[in-house]
This record gives C-alpha cells, sequence and structure tokens, in this order.
C-alpha cells in the first residue's frame, strides 16, 4: 500500500484538494502517521490490535470494527443466501451427474460446471444484470435498498428482492466445483463393491443412491463448501462491486482505492480468521460424517 502512486490524502479530500492548503495537507498526514517509515507504521498497528484497537478508518471516519461490523451484516445475508444455493444445487445436480455417468443428463450438467468455473464473476454478474434488471427489468439495477429510501424503513420483500440477483451470481460462480467434486465422489461409490453387491441383490438405483451413495458423496461436498469461503469472499468484492452493494466487498474496494490502510489491515485479518474458522468447521463436519478419516488420521 505504501508504493502505491495513489495518495491517501488526495484520495480522502477528493474533488476539494485543490481548496485546502501546504499545511492542511501536512496537518492531515501527521495525523495518520503517513511521515513515519512503513515499518514503524506498521508496528504502531500491531501494538494497536494487541490492544484491541483497530484504528480509525480514513475512507468511513469512523472505528474501523464499527465499519466492519455493519458492512459485514450486509454482506453476511449475501454470501449465506449465495453459500446456501450453491451447496445445494450443486449438490444435487454432482448426485444426478454422477449417478448418470456417460449420459446426456451427466454431459450437460458436467459442461455447464466447466463454463461456470471459467467465468469471471464479474462477468456473470453483467450478464444477469443486463437480461433480469435491464432487459426484463425483474429485478433492481444496483444497491441493497430502494434508492432514496431509508435502510430502517424498508421491509423483508424489498430487501429480499435486491438480494436476489447479487446472491444468485455468487450462487452459480460457487456451485461449478461443488457439482464436479460431488460427481466424481458419487462415480467412485456407484463404482464399488458394495453397491455392485446391493445391485445383485435387487436393490434399485434410488436406494442405492440414499442408503449407500449419499453419505459418502456428503463428505467431500460439505468439506468443499466451507473452505470455499475464501472464495466466497473474493467473489461477493466484485459482485458487491457490479451490483453496488453496500457490504464489506465494496468496503474493501474503497479502503484499497482510497489508501485506507488500516481498513484493509482489519478486513484482511477478519477475512483470515473467517476463512479458518470455515476450514476447521469443514474438516469437523467431514470427520463426523465419513469416519474413515479419523481412522485415517488415527494410523498416522
Amino acid at each position: 500500500m505504501t508504493a502505491s502512486p495513489v495518495d491517501p490524502v488526495s484520495a480522502y479530500v477528493g474533488a476539494d484538494i485543490a481548496s485546502i492548503g501546504p499545511e492542511q495537507r501536512a496537518q492531515i498526514a501527521e495525523r495518520w502517521g503517513l511521515d513515519d517509515p512503513p515499518l514503524q507504521r506498521f508496528g504502531t498497528w500491531l501494538s494497536h490490535i494487541a490492544r484491541g484497537d483497530l484504528g480509525q478508518s480514513h475512507a468511513f471516519n469512523q472505528p474501523v470494527a464499527d465499519v466492519i461490523a455493519n458492512k459485514f451484516l450486509t454482506s453476511l445475508a449475501l454470501m449465506a443466501v449465495a453459500w446456501c444455493f450453491s451447496g445445494i444445487i450443486g449438490f444435487t445436480l454432482g448426485i444426478v451427474a454422477g449417478v448418470r455417468r456417460g449420459r446426456w443428463a451427466d454431459r450437460i450438467i458436467t459442461w455447464w460446471a466447466y463454463t461456470l468455473s471459467s467465468a469471471p464473476t464479474f462477468w456473470v454478474g453483467l450478464l444477469l444484470l443486463y437480461v433480469f434488471s435491464v432487459s426484463l427489468q425483474w429485478t433492481p439495477i444496483c444497491c441493497a435498498v430502494p434508492v432514496g429510501a431509508v435502510a430502517g424503513e424498508v421491509g423483508l420483500l424489498d430487501r429480499l428482492h435486491h438480494l436476489l440477483l447479487p446472491a444468485l451470481t455468487l450462487s452459480l460462480v460457487g456451485i461449478a466445483p461443488v457439482v464436479l467434486h460431488t460427481r466424481q465422489a458419487v462415480a467412485v461409490a456407484m463404482a464399488s463393491d458394495y453397491v455392485a453387491f446391493a445391485r445383485a441383490q435387487g436393490e434399485r438405483t434410488f436406494g442405492l443412491v440414499v442408503h449407500r451413495v449419499l453419505r459418502n458423496a456428503a463428505g467431500p461436498a460439505l468439506l468443499l463448501q466451507f473452505t470455499s469461503l475464501g472464495e466466497l469472499f473474493g467473489g461477493s468484492v466484485l459482485a458487491e462491486q457490479v451490483f453496488s452493494y453496500p457490504g464489506l466487498g465494496a468496503a474493501t474496494t474503497t479502503a484499497a482505492l482510497g489508501q485506507d490502510v488500516p481498513l484493509l489491515l482489519a478486513i484482511a485479518l477478519f477475512t483470515t480468521v473467517f476463512v479458518y474458522t470455515g476450514n476447521q468447521l469443514g474438516d469437523l463436519l467431514h470427520s463426523w460424517i465419513d469416519p474413515r478419516t479419523r481412522r485415517l488420521e488415527a494410523a498416522r
């Protein structure tokens, strides 16, 4: 950040930069500690973190903790809906593709998953925005609430209406890896000896999937779903920019473009804890669903 050509004071003042004099610029720089060497500024930030103080955001002129708390609540709804949609739809399509491996349903689902995994989040968002908001006019073009409305007076249906398209964008991008991993797990299970033995006893495909395949496929899918929280947050940064959604992703972009180092560092720290927690939950659920992983760890 210190090597960026963006001047933090100019980014903070904006269009009124010509109206302030050198003395005012120097006062702002001194207040933010911009005259100190980068290592000294980083050490100061670490000492404040150790005391539980995340600092003051330059871009929002608020404590960093308040900015993250407010913005994350907005992003949490978006990411939670997208996370649930991508997990449920991806797992269902992966089971269908794995059971029908090599058939037309598998080919269509696999082609669709590979296409989505190659598509950038912002491109998917722009495409959906053009189709549903511009052409069909079914969904709002931007924001988390209607333009000009007070956030506290907006009802649940209006919020869900504005949430729908950004969440659909994130879920479509997140579906692809779940589909592909689940398909592989189901295909391996369907080719196993115990499934062949159950077929010989007359068990039908639906019973095989429910009683013998579903649990084997659920473990890898859950593990992947929880470990994808980092990609989910990264995708939300792009999706929130496309839809002007005022969440933590948009705050990250604002902090980066405005040289708001305290806010950007705190968001990086928060994201690290967020992703680490997701990875740990995924490991715990995977070992609970599939006891074989616990035996492998005990053998090591």
